[in-house]
């Protein structure tokens, strides 16, 4: 009893100053609500009482992955689509305490995420079911408080039913918890919908819908204010009106603005106005809510394809599935800024959210960094695709998971597409028909400004019944790419998207020297020629039966002006679906860059095509057998010619033909330098070499930052290197790093994007694979820089220093 004695005046504590501090700037309190939870792994239905003992339950904060934790096991009930890592049943629970003081206040619960079959108590009583792992809901706790006394919040959680996706999950709170106080008189959840019906040059016009709701037993006369902000938090425009509500009731009110001469979103420059709405009684202030707003128009067009503000706009896109590497399921808006920051530089501007809604991390931040956004709400239907899948929940919740979703995130300028299902199996059958319209009648409820589209498999009209159903505003079509141009013929007057492409195959750093384009296996259940070692080359010479590599995939959607663009499958390899190989096989070969975020070769292909960027890559690395022949690729825009060399003898130069995207030479390997030089008329554009490298000399390491805020969330990433005394990289080096943290910092993950390496995430010590891995280092809230200490055999260890801020 004194241990939890303790533990509740800390919280108290806590909360009470976190209150003092925000109540003096805002009617609204929104509360950081994920630390201190405790943990178990397994089923404890008594956790919901007062009294339960969690003496031996781990401490830990939100969000959190319990099946990222565990071992891989080929045994697993995941299987190998979810990585054969484990899942089950877990609680959680916290003690908290909220001030008497707040009694008259409406007191809610947000998860943005809990996979899955989530059962939330507070203080014994039940709040609700939520099966759907990837909605985002909330509670109300204020009936069922202690005001002023401790409270006992504890989510069940159960992942057990296996297998229930195609792709790895997570199992857990793995999205971040907040306490929301209010006011009874206050802005609904997701209450605001804000639309620009109009625009030009001179101004917009903005259109705000809020939804008010009074939790009071009085009617309420009140005064609205919403005010647009410009990114400097200057005032540009205001509109404010009396109103009333009913009580126990909500209403929705109406308020236009006039924005003169508005700075336009777009993927270059993602200007974000914000609406902050107040509701005042009398002169106080009762509650204010803020929405974001980006000014923006776009078009999809069956002849010209997409276009933005006006202006023509391939959409160059990637699939991105919600794991977050070796973090797992953990959503981090640091770990999802670097993951988008990775795809900016590639010259991505557009992300497929597959196949589920994301979190809200990444939708704030596609709004931040100008990225279109295609919006995923579901994988299945009621038809299944595996035992435990959605299929079981879909007469349940569908409508209300889809109504959630659009509500949730109708107010991201990024989002310009809803799509309601990835390669639905209804497409096959008339129920698809009136499924297909049921769904895109709910879309068109709640946002008519955006179409509705579907990813869809069957391009033959007579055999797809969702396309029948007439109720899709865009076709998304999922690879065939080589019947692409006979869409305008077959689908006249449809705008078409390539929703999703490629499926190619390869690992990082590992060369089979090409001998032509090959599919593994050709068929389904085939026989393929693999490799012992379960990697795939990563020279673009292999893809999936169903796919296509990437050259040919690109090659064709360029010259198809009709098409709005395509999605890559995918951007970053995702953990599960491991094809075309079994276990030890955990992790997916699709990735423009791999697991541990470090880019393959193609990433550089898509860089010179897609990014005004002047770049010139060439690969393999320079560490070959003696007269073996190699095979160098290069890619390369902005010139004219590519010039070769080894150790300073020309070996030709070298042009793209038509429709190229690479050249390439065929080298007898000698030791030394191999060296290329591009040019444009005449003049040298850019240069690199790469050496052939000798003895380990050193562990290099380079972190993504300088310093991390000590907020026990703030991540750094260190890629782990092991060069020769020049530096350079040791391009087959496998050596076991040993690494240990320092000061304000913990070890959260380590990888080496190698597909078959089933060393735990969660490890202190990492192999390296082609030479390199990743450590992931996380604040731990100490004010004390960190050290990241790492060591090998008889080398010399290495340290580098981060500042904690």
């Amino acid at each position: 009893m004194i241990k939890h004695k303790n533990i509740f005046q800390k919280i108290t504590i806590a909360l009470l100053f976190s209150v003092s501090i925000f109540a003096q700037k805002q009617a609204r309190i929104i509360e950081d609500f994920n630390k201190n939870w405790n943990f178990k792994l397994g089923d404890y239905p008594t956790a919901i009482e007062a009294n339960f003992n969690t003496s031996d339950w781990r401490t830990l904060q939100l969000p959190h992955d319990w099946s990222i934790e565990g071992a891989f096991d080929k045994d697993s009930k995941t299987k190998q689509a979810q990585g054969f890592l484990p899942a089950g049943k877990g609680w959680y629970r916290k003690v908290f305490t909220v001030p008497a003081s707040f009694k008259s206040k409406t007191i809610s619960v947000e998860f943005d995420g809990v996979f899955k079959n989530s059962e939330v108590f507070i203080n014994g009583h039940s709040l609700g079911i939520r099966p759907n792992g990837y909605i985002s809901f909330s509670y109300d706790l204020s009936e069922f408080l202690n005001f002023g006394q401790a409270n006992i919040i504890a989510v069940k959680v159960d992942n057990d039913a296996q297998p229930n996706s195609r792709w790895y999950t997570g199992s857990g709170i793995y999205r971040n918890v907040r306490l929301v106080i209010a006011e009874k008189l206050h802005v609904d959840e997701w209450g605001t919908f804000v639309t620009t019906p109009e625009i030009s040059k001179e101004k917009a016009s903005v259109h705000l819908e809020v939804k008010i709701k009074n939790a009071s037993e009085n009617e309420k006369e009140f005064r609205l204010v919403s005010v647009i902000l410009d990114k400097k938090n200057d005032e540009v425009a205001k509109a404010e009106s009396i109103e009333k509500i009913a009580a126990n009731s909500s209403s929705t009110k109406i308020q236009n603005f006039t924005l003169k001469k508005p700075i336009l979103w777009d993927i270059e420059n993602p200007y974000l106005y914000k609406i902050i709405t107040k509701i005042y009684e009398k002169e106080e202030l009762k509650d204010n809510y803020e929405t974001p707003l980006g000014v923006r128009y776009f078009d999809f067009d069956a002849e010209k394809g997409f276009s933005l503000n006006g202006k023509p706009t391939k959409i160059y896109g990637v699939c991105l599935h919600h794991d977050n590497g070796a973090l797992g399921a953990v959503e981090n808006i640091h770990a999802v800024r670097r993951k988008l920051t990775v795809m900016k530089e590639m010259g991505a501007n557009a992300i497929r959210m597959s196949h589920n809604p994301h979190s809200l991390e990444m939708m704030k931040l596609c709004d931040e960094m100008g990225f279109i956004v295609q919006d995923e709400a579901f994988d299945v239907w009621k038809k299944k695709k595996v035992t435990n899948d959605y299929h079981k929940d879909w007469d349940a919740w569908h409508k209300q998971d889809l109504e959630d979703f659009i509500k949730r995130d109708r107010n991201h300028p990024s989002v310009m597409m809803w799509s309601i299902g990835n390669e639905i199996r209804e497409q096959f059958d008339s129920t698809g028909i009136a499924i297909t319209r049921e769904l895109a009648k709910i879309v068109k409820s709640l946002d008519t400004t955006r179409p509705v589209t579907s990813a869809l498999t069957e391009n033959i009209i007579e055999k797809n019944f969702i396309y029948q159903s007439g109720a899709l505003d865009l076709l998304g079509f999922n690879y065939k790419h080589e019947d692409y141009k006979d869409f305008p013929e077959r689908f006249k007057g449809q705008k078409i998207l390539a929703s999703e492409s490629v499926s190619a195959l390869e690992t990082r750093g590992h060369y089979d020297f090409p001998d032509g384009i090959k599919a593994w296996p050709t068929k389904h259940g085939a026989p393929f020629d693999g490799n012992a070692d379960w990697t795939v080359s990563a020279y673009d010479q292999v893809k999936s039966y169903w796919g296509a590599t990437h050259e040919e995939n690109w090659k064709t959607i360029k010259k198809q002006d009709f098409m709005a663009g395509t999605f890559i499958w995918t951007g970053f390899d995702y953990i599960g679906e491991p094809d075309p190989y079994p276990y030890p096989a955990r992790s997916s070969y699709f990735g423009i860059v791999d697991l541990a975020g470090l880019p393959k070769d193609v990433y550089y292909m898509y860089q010179s095509e897609w990014s005004n960027k002047t770049v010139l890559h060439i690969f393999p690395h320079w560490n070959w057998k003696k007269d073996q022949e190699v095979e160098v690729w290069a890619y390369y825009n902005n010139a004219d010619e590519v010039e070769l060399f080894l150790n300073g003898k020309s070996l030709g130069k070298k042009a793209k033909q038509n429709d190229d995207l690479h050249i390439s030479w065929r080298v007898k390997f000698e030791p030394g330098t191999i060296k290329a030089v591009s040019r444009k008329n005449g003049k040298v554009v850019l240069e690199k070499e790469i050496h052939t490298a000798g003895e380990a000399s050193k562990i290099d390491l380079k972190a993504d930052k300088t310093a991390i805020k000590n907020d026990t969330y703030d991540l750094v990433y260190v890629t782990v290197s092991l060069t020769d005394k020049d530096g350079n990289l040791l391009p087959n080096a496998t050596d076991l790093i040993n690494f240990e943290v320092f000061g304000g910092g913990k070890l959260v993950g380590v990888d080496n994007g190698y597909q078959a390496n089933l060393d735990s995430f969660k490890a202190s010590t990492c192999k390296l694979f082609s030479g390199k891995c990743i450590a992931i280092i996380q604040s731990n809230g100490k004010k004390e820089n960190i050290q990241l200490k790492a060591s090998t055999g008889n080398l010399q260890a290495s340290v580098i220093e981060v500042k904690a801020q």
